[in-house]
């Protein structure tokens, strides 16, 4: 391309002029840190495309990563009682996380040690042990061993152990977490800081109100890149610019996780400010309290105005606001906490995406999409809903889930095309990058990937 067709190109592309939002923090120190870390300079190379397809590096994500970090089991909300207990899959493994009598969480390895059958269904339940379906061997709920039929008939006797192998398991902020790696460091350490920004969000008094797992085409990662950036907004959401500013977005990195900030209530410099007010701003004002037939302002004063009215309103809807600064009663507060957990984090409500491997094919994922709501002091806890899983295309997950489900199998055949060489990224797109960043932190340690390699 010449210069001046290349000019040209760069001219008409340009992200239209903007303000940026002001984010401020409460008259006290913030607990969520606002301010912006410094640029990672992480350079501009390609992101090569094997990463996507790839079974070998399948196979050094799976020895180098999943099996040596913590990673993200279930809801504490399902452990309530001795003897619940929930089972997660990761790869080709499977994880019984379960309450213990004495009030402490236990997690093991999902098998019997007669002849590898699986104790139980991923899924949540109660249990006073957990006996195998095929010959009867019963586990007590630390996983050691309760009965062993027939054992008498064993020359060598019973395995030369205590029962179930165990695993590191901790709980922090309403949910519990495992790690396949026995030597594993302690998990506030792992998560921080992610821990200290997210402790004033009230996880604790959220129910989940929605849990579901789908089948998806693709790779894990293509998967978090999707919600790692708002670049894309403008491509396959045109109706979130009505909604977000997508273009004010902060961007912060850390040691293994990264988050951006981005305003919500307000409108996308990229759109005209219509004469009224557009209906998802609506949506905000009413979860908010306040009536858009009695508002009176401009439409850029409402993201603002929606934060004094919680501010002022918030304790007497049972909802306490104190820890969180301004923006974060309108804002998105955005996380990816390494490798796999995406956060979109509200003063009223969370919604979490969890993004697995699947077990053998780099081309395809399980992606699991848990919502949560803030339930008011004083009211009733609704009822947990069932589990839902199915592949993509049987059933809607809402209009901006389905529209990224439905780009990303295209994204991932894109992948395997001889015409494409990997990841075009831009400065929007920072998060992706310190992402693989991270991953060949892991892989091939910290001193750097070695030429040559994916």
């Amino acid at each position: 391309m010449d210069s001046e067709k290349r000019r040209l190109l760069i001219e008409a592309s340009k992200s239209p002029a903007h303000r940026p939002v002001r984010r401020v923090a409460p008259a006290e120190s913030p607990v969520t840190p606002v301010e912006h870390t410094p640029d990672p300079g992480l350079g501009h190379a390609l992101i090569r495309k094997e990463r996507y397809t790839s079974a070998e590096f399948m196979r050094l994500e799976w020895e180098r990563i999943w099996s040596k970090v913590w990673l993200l089991g279930g809801c504490e909300q399902d452990l309530r009682e001795p003897g619940d207990y929930l089972c997660t899959d990761i790869g080709r493994e499977s994880v019984l996380i379960v309450r213990q009598r004495d009030g402490g969480l236990r997690a093991f390895y999902n098998v019997c040690l007669h002849r590898g059958n699986r104790l139980r269904p991923e899924g949540c339940g109660s249990a006073e042990s957990f006996t195998c379906q095929y010959h009867h061997w019963q586990y007590d709920l630390d996983g050691s061993f309760r009965r062993i039929p027939d054992l008498d008939t064993f020359p060598q006797g019973a395995p030369p152990c205590d029962g179930i192998r165990g695993l590191p398991c901790e709980a922090w902020g309403g949910f519990v977490w495992f790690s396949l790696n026995p030597d594993v460091g302690p998990l506030a350490d792992y998560l921080a800081p992610v821990n200290a920004h997210l402790a004033p969000y009230n996880f604790h008094k959220m129910a989940l109100t929605r849990d579901l797992t789908v089948e998806w085409d693709c790779n894990w990662k293509a998967s978090v890149d999707a919600f790692n950036e708002s670049y894309h907004v403008q491509g396959i959401h045109p109706q979130l610019m009505w909604y977000l500013n997508d273009l004010d977005i902060q961007i912060d990195t850390y040691e293994r996780h990264n988050r951006y900030l981005i305003p919500f209530g307000t409108l996308s410099p990229r759109v005209r400010t219509p004469n009224a007010i557009p209906d998802p701003i609506k949506v905000i004002m009413k979860g908010a309290g306040m009536d858009p037939a009695d508002y009176d302002g401009p439409i850029s004063a409402i993201r603002r105005d929606v934060q004094k009215w919680k501010r002022t309103h918030g304790a007497a809807q049972g909802k306490d606001y104190s820890g969180l600064n301004d923006d974060q009663l309108t804002d998105d507060y955005h996380y990816l906490i390494f490798p796999n957990v995406t956060l979109n984090t509200h003063a009223d409500d969370l919604m979490l995406f969890r993004q697995r491997p699947h077990p053998t094919d780099p081309d395809r994922m399980y992606y699991d999409i848990w919502t949560f709501e803030l339930v008011p002091d004083g009211q009733a806890w609704p009822e947990r809903p069932r589990h839902q899983h199915f592949r993509h295309g049987e059933k809607s997950i809402g209009l901006v889930l389905d529209q990224d489900a439905q780009n990303l199998p295209g994204v991932q055949k894109g992948m395997h095309s001889a015409g494409f060489e990997g990841l075009w990224l831009g400065a929007q797109e920072l998060r992706i990058r310190h992402f693989h960043k991270v991953i060949d932190d892991y892989i091939y340690g910290p001193g750097g990937k070695p030429d040559g390699a994916l």
